[in-house]
């Protein structure tokens, strides 16, 4: 089989974490008998230095002419000081609202070969983790009004609006209930202060009568918090808002040892997507061979099973790099006593090698 997929490099580790994935998935073909033909495309801070904007219209052509849409990150702070509308983060919510992306699927697992990586008492994280955070992508405050004004005694404030619609709120929610078949789905507001968490949560209700198997439960964003760190366990899906899921997957990712370690989905009304890890372009160790490149390459594998089908070749992806740790592989990030240090494309060799295995 062939398959088109979209790269998006970026800017920091974004170049040095996608050309690990790509290494990846190379391996598969080669296992699985597939080509993957590989369209690289500009966004964030490089687009901005390229081309003068930060997601040029070339790059979202290239999105959609593929089968999925691997990311590696953007922004740093050589464009801190540019106008809103030229950062390099506008180009991250222009492709998302580009492509119809509004659900973005962000699976926090702890691997037992990390343990000694979570920050957790062993008696609390003993025995692992597997939670599906459910962010909703294209609504609320990061997509709401916003601006500054000056008041008559020359005092400044900002605002910046949240939003949602029933029909944003369903059709995330809808995602959240099909992936908590048989499961646990707990659904994150604050409904005892924003009225738009109200209308999530009288939504959301309306919802959970449609899925009876489905065990459903509500739960204020600041207990959620609290919760993650106190028993993980008790979550499978974490349904919740563009803001709360951006701040809780952040400290879920932590919780596996690493945010190195989280993978991502953005998805629409159907199969197509764009993966990517949830860090950050981490610029600070950009070009030392430092990044741990493991959510990059665990993102393939969602491209994998979501949007190509291919369920066999994303386990055995996921099987690789959880065999890379056993055999005590580690990045920097992720370092434990005892353990063999290694660069960005070296881990990426060790799992690629696995693949073949």
């Amino acid at each position: 089989m062939k398959y088109n997929i979209a790269v998006i490099p970026g800017d920091g580790i974004g170049p040095e974490i996608t050309a690990e994935a790509v290494k990846v998935l190379e391996a598969v073909g080669e296992k699985f008998g597939h080509e993957f033909r590989f369209a690289y495309a500009d966004m964030g801070g490089c687009a901005v230095d390229k081309h003068g904007v930060p997601l040029p219209e070339e790059t979202v052509a290239v999105c959609k002419a593929s089968d999925g849409v691997l990311l590696g990150a953007v922004g740093g702070p050589k464009w801190d000081k540019l106008p809103g509308h030229l950062r390099p983060e506008t180009g991250l919510l222009g492709i998302r609202s580009a492509l119809g992306l509004f659900a973005n699927l962000r699976p926090a697992k702890l691997f037992g070969e990390l343990a000694a990586a979570c920050p957790l008492k062993p008696e609390i994280a003993g025995g692992g983790f597997d939670i599906m955070i459910v962010r909703e992508l294209t609504g609320g405050i990061y997509f709401g009004e916003r601006g500054r004004e000056t008041d008559a005694n020359g005092m400044e404030s900002a605002f910046d609006t949240e939003r949602y619609s029933a029909y944003e709120i369903e059709r995330v929610g809808r995602a959240a209930f099909r992936l908590a078949q048989a499961k646990r789905l707990c659904s994150v507001d604050k409904a005892n202060v924003l009225e738009t968490s109200r209308l999530w949560r009288e939504v959301m209700h309306r919802l959970k009568e449609e899925y009876p198997d489905v065990e459903y439960s509500d739960m204020l964003v600041d207990n959620a918090a609290m919760q993650l760190v106190r028993d993980p366990k008790q979550f499978d899906v974490i349904v919740t808002s563009n803001m709360f899921g951006d701040i809780l997957s952040d400290e879920a990712a932590m919780l596996t040892g690493s945010i190195g370690m989280l993978p991502s989905a953005s998805l629409g009304s159907g199969t197509f997507g764009l993966y990517e890890p949830i860090h950050g372009s981490a610029p600070d160790i950009a070009g030392q061979n430092r990044a741990n490149p493991a959510a990059m390459i665990l993102s393939a594998a969602m491209l994998l099973r979501i949007s190509l089908g291919l369920s066999g070749e994303a386990a055995a992806v996921e099987h690789a790099v959880s065999e890379a740790f056993a055999k005590g592989f580690r990045t920097a990030d992720i370092m434990s006593e005892g353990c063999v240090l290694l660069g960005t494309s070296e881990m990426g060799n060790a799992i690629a090698a696995s693949i073949n295995t």
